[in-house]
């Protein structure tokens, strides 16, 4: 199984974080597991692709060509792919992942993990999505998930298209147990606007 990891390419974040990502990097080497990560050589992908390898996964960077010419690639992947493009590192990403966990990131991060819930949501796929909630960094993240519940910008039985995990152990074990919720259409039966 090929886990797909977004998270931070940042250094300066508490060492907590660090944590955590090696907690799941081995978990996903000792599960016999292989890493798809953004192919950085620095941050929570660093840490995370490290400890994975170092556990005996095989890891998957994919990383676009800006980025690479930077010199932020890691030189320690089994596979690395240099793409033209962000959309097409996404892509990829997605193509090649069977599962989906994000630690936190910032803004690409969660760009990265709400595009493939919006896509479950359209039943492009059915894969796994987690949230690891380290430190409850994704709490505020939720609250807005839950006014747009209540408020019926999105129908609540979509919680079904991601997991919230405390930590990497819960991470890991919701994907291996994992059992697809059929979802309804995203779309309300209300009455459409009044034309005139």
């Amino acid at each position: 199984m090929n886990i797909c990891v977004f998270c931070s390419s940042s250094n300066a974040i508490p060492e907590l974080y660090f944590e955590e990502a090696r907690n799941l990097g081995k978990l996903i080497g000792d599960n016999q597991f292989a890493i798809v990560y953004g192919g950085s050589n620095v941050g929570l992908m660093h840490t995370v692709a490290e400890a994975a390898r170092e556990a005996g996964a095989t890891s998957i960077g994919i990383i676009p060509e800006s980025i690479h010419n930077k010199l932020l690639a890691s030189q320690r992947d089994h596979e690395l792919i240099i793409t033209p493009n962000m959309r097409d590192r996404k892509y990829l990403m997605r193509k090649r992942s069977d599962a989906f966990i994000a630690l936190p990131g910032g803004f690409g991060t969660l760009e990265e993990i709400l595009e493939v819930i919006t896509l479950k949501q359209l039943q492009y796929h059915q894969k796994p999505i987690v949230f690891i909630n380290t430190d409850g960094f994704f709490n505020s993240l939720f609250a807005q998930f839950e006014r747009a519940y209540r408020e019926s910008f999105s129908k609540e039985d979509y919680k079904s298209t991601y997991f919230i995990a405390a930590n990497s152990i819960e991470a890991i074990s919701y994907i291996q147990n994992y059992k697809y919720v059929e979802l309804t259409t995203k779309w309300f039966d209300v009455p459409g606007p009044a034309r005139v």
